[in-house]
C-alpha cells in the first residue's frame, strides 16, 4: 500500500550452516544460503548469479559479505556489500561499512560503520579540486 516491495529477495533457502557449525574458509554461492552457525571467511554470492544470505540472531559471520541480497540478525565482523537490498533486524550488530542499494534497519539493530548509499547512475557533473597547499 505505501511503497513498494519489487525490492525485497524471495524466501527460497537452498542451503543452511546450521547451529554449532563452525567454517572456516570462503564460501561462494548461489540462491539462497541462511547461516545459523560461524563462518570465519567471506561470504560471496556467485559471479553473475544473485545471491540471497539470512543471517539469524544466533549466527556469526566473520569476513567480507559480498551479495544482492542480505538479511542480518546475527552479528558480522567485516564490511557489508549488498548490490540491492540490506534488512537490519533488531539483534543485528555489524562491525564494518555496510554498502547498499536499498536499506531497512529495525529499532535495536547496531552498526560500527558506514552506512554507504551505492548509486547505479554515475554523475557526469562531479568537479574535482586541487588541494589548498599549506602556507
Amino acid at each position: 500500500m505505501f511503497g513498494s516491495k519489487r525490492n525485497k529477495p524471495s524466501n527460497h533457502i537452498e542451503c543452511l550452516i546450521g547451529a554449532g557449525t563452525t567454517i572456516e574458509g570462503n564460501i561462494t554461492f548461489a540462491g539462497g544460503l541462511h547461516v545459523d552457525g560461524r563462518v570465519r571467511g567471506d561470504v560471496v554470492a556467485a559471479e553473475g548469479k544473485p545471491g540471497r544470505l539470512v543471517l539469524s540472531e544466533q549466527a556469526q559471520i566473520e569476513g567480507e559479505i559480498r551479495v544482492s541480497h542480505v538479511v542480518i540478525n546475527g552479528t558480522v565482523v567485516g564490511p557489508v556489500h549488498a548490490a540491492e537490498y540490506v534488512e537490519l533486524q533488531a539483534k543485528a550488530n555489524v562491525t564494518g561499512d555496510v554498502y547498499y542499494k536499498t536499506l531497512e534497519i529495525q529499532l535495536g539493530a547496531v552498526v560500527q560503520g558506514r552506512l554507504v548509499y551505492q548509486n547505479d547512475g554515475k554523475s557526469d557533473k562531479v568537479v574535482q579540486f586541487k588541494p589548498v597547499a599549506a602556507e
